[in-house]
């Protein structure tokens, strides 16, 4: 009985020995003995973010288009009913050409900002907005897109598009805005 009770003890101060806060760390370059070698870890390759020139300085560059007044590209902002999230029919021809865009730009980056308009609570708005930047992520996913490229966030009520307190400046705070790498 004795001796199953000193077994228990040694068990139990091995046990509290291996929970220590802060664990022995071997000498810098010196081998462990002793040890299995299981699985090593492997190292994270850390790859720097790709930046996009979306400034249009590169004659000829794809990404000029982001630029040119008469493209798609170079709108920015979709617009949603009050109190929604979903796409209307009228923006989809946008989303499709900027999940074009990004299919055939594996390099590129995007941010997209959901907004509100000022009518409800700041943390309502704050989800509604993020519901609307991560309704468009979705959409652009669907048709192709990768998800690295994109980053959707939520700025709220914060950043209004129009000041006033009337429909008309409603509507147009009421909408995602996209931001290609360099613009943000």
């Amino acid at each position: 009985m004795r001796a199953i009770l000193i077994s228990l003890a040694a068990a139990s101060l091995a046990l509290l020995g291996a929970c220590a806060t802060e664990p022995e760390k071997p000498a810098a370059g010196a081998p462990v003995e002793g040890a299995k070698t299981a699985a090593k870890p492997q190292a994270v390759e850390s790859k720097p973010v790709a930046r996009v020139d979306a400034t249009g300085r590169s004659s000829g560059s794809a990404f000029a288009a982001l630029k040119d007044p008469n493209n798609i590209l170079s709108k920015r902002s979709i617009y949603f009913d009050y109190d929604k999230f979903e796409v209307k029919d009228e923006f989809r021809s946008l989303v499709e050409a900027h999940a074009k865009f990004l299919r055939e730009n594996p390099s590129a980056k995007m941010l997209i900002q959901g907004n509100a308009d000022e009518r409800g609570s700041r943390e309502y708005n704050v989800g509604l907005g993020q519901r609307r930047s991560d309704g468009v992520k979705k959409m652009l996913i669907l048709l192709g897109a990768k998800e690295n490229q994109i980053e959707s966030v939520s700025l709220g009520e914060e950043k209004p598009q129009a000041e006033g307190h009337s429909e008309d400046a409603w509507s147009k705070n009421r909408r995602s805005d996209i931001l290609y790498g360099g613009e943000f």
